[in-house]
């Protein structure tokens, strides 16, 4: 059954008959039925079908949005700042949204979704929002930015770790798997001349989140 949006325009060939095309783009077609139950893309849930039985996903765009779809993942989280531990469970969906539950006994959670930055002590049941402006996830959550690392930055190469070294309006340390490419973490100094060193351990690439998984809480 083929997906609505495979190779239908103009001079993009396949072996996608006429038949095919009309039957991907029925509204009883299984794909948009299951995408929309799951509102999702019907790629983003054949991309998590394929993942979750262990099939080699390779999605290759030149389209922006189809590449930010693309990049969603659920990993364990190893933050150091300056000397205190926080470790967590966290989804990353680009552009620009992250949420993380620590393993503290506070029960800190954080969100960031659309440039708002909210961090929630459920024990207290207290919320605050600060700026995502002056936050170093503003250089990460985002692809634009994150690219514009990538291509200015500077190379080093370990053993296991592609080291990136930028030097902007504070300097940046991302780190990459060397093998697979993966994001392994990012090293930062924050507005309040705090080091952050930040490395993930990834359990599970494309997921497919619900709606309302990053929305930000009220203050309280």
């Amino acid at each position: 059954m083929p997906l609505s949006t495979w190779r239908h325009k103009d001079g993009e060939n396949s072996k996608k008959t006429d038949e095919m095309h009309e039957i991907g783009l029925s509204e009883n077609s299984p794909f948009k039925e299951l995408a929309k139950k799951y509102d999702v893309t019907e790629a983003q849930f054949l991309l998590k079908w394929a993942v979750q039985n262990n099939y080699a996903v390779l999605p290759k765009s030149i389209n922006i949005e189809r590449v930010k779809q693309n990049f969603e993942l659920n990993f364990f989280s190893d933050q150091l700042i300056n000397e205190k531990r926080e470790k967590g469970s966290c989804l990353l969906e680009f552009p620009g949204k992250l949420k993380c539950n620590y393993f503290d006994d506070k029960k800190k959670e954080l969100v960031i979704n659309n440039k708002r930055l909210a961090i929630t002590q459920k024990r207290y049941n207290k919320t605050y929002h600060y700026p995502i402006s002056k936050s170093p996830f503003l250089n990460i959550l985002y692809k634009d930015k994150l690219l514009e690392i990538v291509q200015s930055g500077e190379l080093e190469l370990t053993d296991q770790i592609i080291k990136l070294v930028y030097f902007g309006d504070n300097e940046i340390t991302i780190f990459f798997d060397k093998k697979n490419l993966d994001l392994k973490g990012w090293k930062i100094k924050d507005q309040y001349n705090n080091n952050i060193n930040f490395s993930l351990n990834i359990v599970a690439k494309n997921d497919v989140f619900k709606k309302g998984t990053f929305k930000v809480p009220e203050i309280n």
